[in-house]
């Protein structure tokens, strides 16, 4: 009696829950009220061709989100900004998916924006809006309801640094570094990666790496908690398997119970409690008395 009550709760509460939980995906920090104009900078973006953001999804569940323009270290160009936005709508609605990878082609992981790019769009209103932009995307992609994994190999400097924040984990490959150079910029992060920064190794630390712009290697990252592990391979095909072999610890199982995982982890870190509590509430209402519920339940039903 117990799975069958189970099944036709999990079945009543299942369509109005996710629509509840998965309300925010896809959802803009920035829209035309705040003074945001995407498709004006969208047509400027468009302007900066060159490189590309390449997506594959795997059976396993794993994505491999590739950072592809190793002439110039993976810089973003402006149609890369865009594809980027693509990709991430791609992964918002890979139903099947549990984790993702991202990386840069040609032993390195992303030296920021190209240049030509920035000094096109360096006057106020066209910063603003880029900066919405990419704050919009990233946001997206670090609520994505996949465990995600930077993995850095070579550098990852300024908005490089700044998109390995919008992942859940760093991994590191020997040699490699992590570094914000805002400030020898005469800025400051202004893709979020500030702010995630901050919630990852805490506010001192967020402003001795900022203030300082000093690289990161491998061993300072993990003293920082900035990074998860130093993968012993340097070479790209090698450090992509050691990184599918890391993620997969923690991607074994059901699509619908990892992504329910990290759901309530996004919502305890960005939502005050009670809200958190209810979005907790919410998504646990979509796998009590699921498959995965049930065959547990079933597998054990004496405890030893």
């Amino acid at each position: 009696f117990f799975p069958e009550m189970a099944a036709s709760l999990w079945k009543n509460l299942l369509q109005t829950t996710k629509e509840r939980v998965l309300q925010q995906r896809g959802a803009s920090l920035y829209v035309d009220a705040h003074g945001y104009e995407e498709e004006l900078i969208k047509k400027k973006l468009q302007q900066f061709a060159g490189g590309s953001i390449n997506l594959s999804k795997e059976d396993s569940g794993i994505g491999i989100l590739t950072l592809n323009n190793p002439k110039l270290m993976n810089a973003f160009t402006g149609t890369m900004m865009l594809e980027l936005q693509e990709r991430v709508t791609e992964l918002e609605n890979w139903k099947d998916g549990k984790g993702l990878i991202i990386h840069g082609a040609g032993n390195t992981f992303c030296s920021g924006s190209d240049l030509n790019a920035v000094k096109a769009i360096s006057n106020s209103q066209d910063g603003m809006n880029m900066c919405m932009f990419m704050q919009n995307t990233l946001t997206r992609l670090m609520r994505l309801p996949l465990i995600s994994v930077a993995l850095v190999q070579g550098k990852a400097v300024g908005g490089g640094a700044e998109l390995t924040t919008a992942c859940d984990f760093r991994l590191m490959t020997p040699g490699s570094e992590i570094r914000f150079v805002h400030k020898h910029m005469g800025l400051v992060p202004g893709w979020g990666g500030a702010a995630r920064l901050v919630r990852i190794v805490g506010s001192g630390a967020a402003l001795r790496l900022l203030s300082g712009a000093a690289g990161v290697d491998p061993a300072r990252a993990l003293h920082l908690g900035l990074s998860e592990e130093m993968l012993s391979s340097s070479d790209e095909t090698g450090a992509l398997e050691e990184a599918r072999a890391w993620l997969s610890q923690y991607t074994e199982g059901p699509a619908n119970v990892i992504r329910a995982v990290k759901k309530v982890v996004t919502a305890g870190r960005e939502l005050p409690v009670e809200a958190a509590l209810r979005t907790e509430k919410d998504v646990f209402g979509t796998v009590w008395g699921g498959p995965a519920n049930l065959q547990a339940l079933v597998r054990r039903q004496r405890h030893k």
